[in-house]
């Protein structure tokens, strides 16, 4: 009879944490944006923590991806291209050091 409460005890607990075991976290997704003209290209609708912006510069100057909140700098070469990971949900607006005048602004979900 003990043994079988015990048993019982064993298979209550693997059923209780099996769940949280289960629980994957979703692969980060990369998205792109392109500055080129002296501005950025449209901006991804659906960013998460965690996930990537793969930043292309395609103009023939220097530029940044600047955080306000300084929560991530990138500083691209003409026909450079660089990554950076979103750390934080929330909305992060964004600039260029070298042309303040280029903005935007990421809206980023848990």
């Amino acid at each position: 009879m003990r043994r079988a409460v015990i048993a019982l005890q064993a298979v209550s607990f693997a059923l209780a944490i099996a769940p949280a075991a289960a629980v994957v976290a979703p692969k980060p997704t990369t998205h792109t944006i392109v500055i080129d003209k002296m501005k950025f290209g449209a901006v991804p609708a659906s960013v998460r923590v965690g996930d990537i912006i793969l930043w292309i510069n395609k103009d023939l100057f220097r530029h940044t991806a600047t955080a306000r909140d300084k929560s991530f700098h990138i500083d691209l070469q003409p026909k450079q291209s660089g990554r950076t990971r979103v750390t934080k949900a929330g909305a992060i607006p964004f600039y260029c050091v070298y042309h303040p005048g280029m903005k935007g602004q990421l809206n980023v979900a848990e």
